[in-house]
């Protein structure tokens, strides 16, 4: 059983144009936020709010994945949040090879 959760309320950001998505593990809840230009190294097409969206949802296991490294290693920025960068995808993470 996992000690984290992730909640189904994945949603753009239009103020950081970023898909941002909730954490949460024991009482620790953030937001994981993905900026576009990470997407922008992950597809092909360009990527508008929809499909950056689209993305996610096809590989959120991944993003998942990702997130919980990163919650791990206690790398949150300076909001206590979590930001994922294209590294962060790569580090233990297949996204960028099934886009």
């Amino acid at each position: 059983m996992s000690l984290f959760s992730f909640p189904d309320d994945a949603r753009w950001n239009h103020d950081i144009n970023a898909v941002e998505f909730s954490i949460c593990v024991g009482e620790y809840q953030g937001t994981v936020r993905v900026a576009k230009i990470v997407f922008r190294q992950l597809l092909s097409a360009s990527a508008s709010p929809e499909k950056c969206l689209e993305a996610y949802h096809l590989h959120r296991t991944n993003f998942e994945r990702a997130a919980e490294a990163k919650l791990r290693r206690k790398e949150l920025s300076e909001d206590g949040n979590l930001d994922l960068t294209g590294r962060d995808l790569r580090i233990g993470s297949d996204v960028a090879n099934h886009s």
